[in-house]
């Protein structure tokens, strides 16, 4: 039976833990935070800690996995990197599932956080900030950020505390867990009352769409971060149907259409 390892974190890689598990295959999970593991099935092991390249090695050595799937955000671009790299040391085979880009006309695009921030500075009025937690030091930067933006960051502590303490204040942190439909996106807009939203190109399966319809509705500027050119990966499709011909995954006529 083969052993796989999921290197999870996005919906794609939550859909395909769930789906290796209820074909009955070996496999694990490997996530950033604990917030990520309470996401995944109770049976399923899940290794719930940020490695660099060298201990990502040493698992796969270990733990001789025979496939390892890169399901990570498609702006974790040093994540993809050690993953790819610690699967070459140890020679264990490598697949990414990549999200389809969705450029859209009408939007203000950025190569990063800092150039996100250089283009607010020219702006005024309320922003909500729909970029995650990593970057909020540098949107920190932004002269009275306190009082424009509305950071929306995962439900858990540790998003939390890291807004705290770089002073974001209390009643601007949004703490919900995406992806958000068009009403909802355009609800929170009018709520804090925001001319602007920043985002990343998340993608259709990320709620991007969602965002650009409820940013026209209301009216307001949208700022897209860039994706990082982390080479030409598979669809989740295509991911599926390669473990089904190359290791002959078996998938039982019980298993929900939402997973394949």
């Amino acid at each position: 039976m083969s052993n796989f390892l999921v290197f999870a974190g996005t919906t794609e890689g939550r859909r395909l833990i769930e789906l290796l598990y209820r074909c009955g295959v070996s496999v694990c999970a490997s996530v950033a935070t604990g917030y990520g593991r309470q996401l995944l099935p109770d049976a399923v092991k899940v290794f719930a800690d940020r490695l660099d390249q060298d201990e990502m090695a040493t698992m796969l050595q270990n733990l001789k996995f025979d496939c390892v799937i890169d399901a990570t955000h498609p702006y974790a671009d040093e994540a993809t990197r050690n993953i790819c790299q610690a699967c070459e040391k140890t020679r264990t085979r490598y697949l990414r599932i990549d999200r389809p880009s969705a450029q859209s006309d009408g939007c203000v695009y950025v190569e990063d956080a800092r150039q996100a921030v250089d283009v607010l500075s020219a702006t005024t009025g309320n922003v909500l900030l729909t970029t995650g937690s990593k970057d909020l030091d540098i949107f920190a930067r932004l002269p009275d950020f306190q009082k424009r933006l509305y950071p929306r960051v995962l439900p858990a502590l540790e998003s939390l505390e890291r807004c705290l303490t770089l002073g974001y204040p209390q009643k601007h942190i949004i703490a919900m867990q995406g992806p958000f439909s068009r009403e909802m996106n355009l609800a929170t807009l009018r709520e804090i009352g925001a001319g602007l939203l920043v985002t990343k190109d998340s993608g259709e399966t990320g709620g991007f769409p969602e965002k650009l319809a409820a940013a026209q509705d209301a009216g307001a500027m949208v700022i897209v971060i860039s994706r990082p050119s982390t080479g030409r990966g598979m669809r989740y499709r295509e991911v599926v149907s390669l473990l089904t011909d190359e290791f002959g995954l078996r998938i039982p006529d019980t298993v929900p259409e939402e997973l394949l």
